[in-house]
């Protein structure tokens, strides 16, 4: 029996007024759920600008417990639409202890499962182990009434290992929120090659599980407030990428857009009959992966 799910993509712009932002977020998720979409993946902090870019103690007071005031928002979507949605929150656990963190909600409102980002950069612009804790979840895929998704979190694509693991532990899904951009002093050549990069690893950890691949970035430019830098262009490409690497859709890198793309759920299954890497992974020999570096 044919097996679909219609995944709804939100890539916008975000501003420093978080009331609009949240408006525009309602009326995006409202846009693909009234398209046909049964699974709504939002980008990476979406509720703000990305307020990475500088070292500001002052900003952990956009953190919020879980469940809290934005666990509540998404939970009254997630129902009124009917949809499962997966968000990204900056948590706060405790004073002193917050997470970058995707709330996956189910079709009834109910928080299905959570996963806190667990690989956290610290690159110019980008100096996220300033405001997070790295994830003490695991690599745990979240079970929803649409399937298994293996939820991360942006820096966590570059890395094939949690894809593995999500894949191992039955994932159907691999899905990447996302906030990553070019800096305006990069040549063109180079921007190109970062968005090749980007696209290409993704793509590859389809291939690698046989699983399709949901990435959602966020598009805009967004200034750097301690002005240092230029800001940060952010570089859009919300793709879906099917279980061979296959690029199902995507989106531009300019501009906020909405998106609905099928998956076809059964590929997955034939893929792997045709390419049996899982059958074939000299687990016996990989002891060495867990050392930092084999010297």
């Amino acid at each position: 029996m044919k097996r679909t799910i219609r995944v709804g993509i939100v890539q916008q712009a975000c501003t420093n007024d978080l009331k609009l932002n949240l408006e525009k977020l309602h009326r995006n998720i409202a846009s693909v759920a009234q398209a046909g979409a049964q699974l709504v993946v939002l980008q990476e902090l979406h509720n703000t600008p990305y307020f990475c870019q500088t070292e500001d103690t002052n900003l952990f007071d956009l953190a919020e417990p879980i469940p809290g005031p934005s666990t509540g928002f998404y939970s009254e979507i997630a129902a009124a639409y009917h949809i499962v949605l997966v968000t990204s929150l900056f948590e706060r656990r405790a004073a002193g202890l917050y997470h970058n963190t995707a709330v996956v909600f189910d079709t009834d409102g109910s928080i299905a499962g959570k996963y806190r980002k667990m690989h956290i950069p610290d690159d110019p612009a980008y100096y996220e182990k300033f405001y997070f804790t790295p994830g003490d979840l695991g690599f745990e895929p979240i079970q929803t009434s649409i399937g298994k998704l293996g939820v991360q979190v942006c820096w966590d694509q570059w890395y094939p290992e949690g894809a593995r693991i999500m894949a191992l532990k039955g994932a159907e899904l691999l899905i990447y929120p996302t906030a990553i951009g070019w800096e305006s002093t990069d040549t063109q050549e180079e921007k190109m090659r970062q968005l090749g990069a980007w696209v290409t690893v993704q793509r590859g950890h389809a291939v690698a599980n046989g699983l399709p691949v949901i990435a959602v970035n966020r598009v805009g430019l967004e200034p750097d407030p301690s002005g240092q830098t230029n800001g940060i262009q952010f570089w859009g490409n919300s793709f879906v990428a099917g279980p061979q690497g296959e690029i199902i859709a995507q989106v531009s890198n300019l501009k906020e857009e909405n998106m609905v793309v099928e998956i076809d759920m059964n590929r997955s299954e034939n893929v792997r009959r045709w390419w049996p890497f899982l059958r074939d992974r000299r687990i016996d020999e990989f002891e060495q992966l867990t050392r930092r570096f084999i010297d």
